[in-house]
């Protein structure tokens, strides 16, 4: 998708430090099942002006699951420009919670 909307840099976020040091190129690639993702990562960095990688621990990656959720509730429009999500963070949690309740129901 960033490809085909002609991004030039790029932040890649992940929960996975095995998988972020390997895609750097820090870390080896051992598994023979994993060699063609990371050698398509490479090819694939190479139409991007910058492409950076961030280990986001897995107890930080609220923002992450987040953009996950959202990204695969949309549908890919192809050629059609998308304007960017402005997201805020928050001190705290929202929570919201709707409970209906039914008269003389026990519950």
């Amino acid at each position: 998708m960033a490809v085909d909307l002609d991004v030039e840099e790029l932040l890649i976020m992940g929960d996975s430090d095995l998988i972020i040091r390997q895609a750097q190129g820090e870390w080896e690639t051992r598994d023979i099942k994993f060699i063609p993702y990371r050698q398509h990562v490479e090819d694939l960095s190479k139409r991007f002006k910058s492409v950076k990688f961030k280990y986001i621990p897995r107890f930080h990656n609220e923002l992450a699951d987040a953009l996950a959720t959202l990204a695969s509730m949309l549908p890919y429009p192809g050629n059609v420009h998308i304007d960017p999500l402005e997201i805020q963070i928050r001190e705290r949690h929202g929570y919201c919670n709707t409970i209906e309740i039914e008269p003389d129901v026990q519950p």
